[in-house]
């Protein structure tokens, strides 16, 4: 994270946030909207854009998510903030 440019202050929402989502278990995965892994990637299979061992790989969906993260809320402490409001981020 901090060679993202985040600053420490952003773990805390990175863990509540994968805590909320999946409870950093790499092969969770929701039977209603078929979201999966670590991050609940919709679809799971994006996230061979990391790696092609993406559904057993905790590093590869933790990158794909930091990816995501980034590129839709900026920071963790953002995407935790969506996740708070709307219950999904």
């Amino acid at each position: 994270m901090l060679a993202r440019g985040w600053g420490e202050d952003q773990y805390s929402c990175l863990v509540s946030l994968f805590n909320r989502e999946s409870h950093w278990n790499v092969y969770a995965g929701n039977p209603v909207s078929g979201a999966s892994g670590i991050p609940q990637a919709l679809p799971g299979s994006k996230m061979a854009s990391v790696g092609a061992d993406w559904q057993t790989n905790p590093r590869t969906q933790i990158t794909w998510g930091l990816n995501y993260i980034a590129g839709r809320y900026i920071t963790p402490c953002g995407a935790w903030a969506a996740s708070q409001s709307k219950g999904w981020y």
